[in-house]
């Protein structure tokens, strides 16, 4: 069964070019894992602080390795100091 994950954050004003940057770098990466079949990074229109990631995984273990990343270990280490508060992640399945 597939996964479906969004993910939505919201960056500090003085630190959108360094977030982007490091989300960049986790899409050139991440799209190369076996268990990715999509991983989409949009930017809000209307506030370019805010982040989304539209993504689906072939499975949960798939999600799980994604997690154990280097680039994902680095983003979330970094995420605090960036981010003015915790990403909300919405897990889901197609009804």
């Amino acid at each position: 069964m597939s996964i479906y994950l969004t993910a939505i954050l919201k960056a500090k004003k003085e630190s959108v070019q360094d977030l982007k940057s490091i989300l960049d770098h986790m899409v050139l990466n991440t799209r190369k894992e076996e268990a990715c079949e999509k991983y989409d990074l949009q930017q809000a229109l209307e506030d370019e602080t805010v982040f989304i990631f539209h993504e689906i995984w072939k499975s949960k273990e798939g999600l799980d390795a994604h997690n154990q990343q280097s680039y994902i270990k680095e983003f979330v280490e970094k995420a605090p100091n960036l981010l003015e508060k915790p990403a909300e992640i919405y897990l889901a399945k197609l009804v």
